[in-house]
């Protein structure tokens, strides 16, 4: 008999791969199959629908199974494939940096904000920039900033630079603990930096990624006061800053903001939109 007759189909594959990451308990346990196999055979989600009955040779079958057992180790997807999508933009992801999450993309939104009222050029400053989607995409989207991407890590430096040149965009990168060695005086901060308390809930997928990136003392707020009271020296006058938190950490933030001449001028899901008074 032909070895071939009992290779199993798109279709079989993905039930029998949703199954496993179900019993798992893994939410989006067909999304994650069907992302992992499209990666596998180089194909859009779309071409899997479109050749459900179609046959897998064995080297995939071994590629893709291999990819749904890091998955049920809660091996986050965007690892697996090495990129997530951020701002409608795929970007670089390894252990090295966090995986942008969708919630930061308001980060964004609130930038386009800033803008409005800014003249140009200006400096804008991404702290803590991981795999750059922030940094990059500012740059994308209003192409007149200077943009700087800085983070204590030089690995994820190294991602960074990957995904600006990837996306086409000129950018500079610091290794530096927040601003400590940022040589200039920023128009615009943008961060993203570790806020989640060790106590709190979370989901297992966070063990893969970097605990310096995601942690925070002082119930999370270490790292954030600490950017907050460098803007005293590292933002002009009228300058904005944009931070992301979870929203039951933005009233104590508001009150440390108000201490260090920041008033709140919008909030947005996650992110706070902060203007320096004084």
């Amino acid at each position: 008999m032909n070895e071939s007759s009992h290779l199993p189909t798109v279709n079989q594959w993905l039930e029998n791969s949703t199954r496993q990451l179900s019993a798992a308990g893994i939410p989006s346990a067909r999304l994650d199959a069907e992302v992992l196999l499209a990666h596998t055979l180089r194909k859009p989600r779309t071409w899997l629908h479109a050749h459900s009955e179609e046959e897998l040779d064995s080297r995939t079958i071994d590629i893709a199974s291999a990819r749904i057992d890091l998955r049920l180790d809660r091996v986050p997807v965007a690892y697996i494939v090495g990129h997530k999508e951020f701002y409608g933009r795929p970007f670089k992801v390894t252990t090295a940096t966090l995986i942008p999450r969708p919630e930061s993309e308001s980060i964004i939104d609130l930038l386009k904000t800033a803008l409005t009222s800014r003249p140009e050029p200006l400096q804008l400053v991404d702290v803590g920039t991981g795999s750059g989607a922030l940094g990059i995409t500012a740059k994308i989207i209003a192409p007149q900033l200077d943009v700087t991407l800085i983070d204590t890590s030089r690995y994820a430096l190294a991602v960074a630079e990957k995904n600006a040149f990837a996306h086409h965009v000129e950018v500079e990168l610091i290794e530096s603990n927040l601003l400590e060695a940022y040589p200039h005086v920023a128009d615009i901060i943008i961060a993203n930096l570790p806020y989640v308390d060790r106590g709190w809930e979370r989901s297992p997928e966070t063990d893969h990624e970097p605990a310096e990136a995601l942690f925070a003392e002082n119930n999370g707020l270490a790292l954030i006061e600490s950017l907050i009271q460098q803007t005293r020296g590292k933002l002009v006058q009228n300058g904005a800053l944009i931070l992301e938190a979870d929203p039951t950490q933005h009233e104590a933030i508001k009150k440390v903001a108000t201490t260090n001449g920041l008033i709140l001028a919008k909030t947005e899901g996650y992110a706070l939109l902060f203007e320096k008074l004084r």
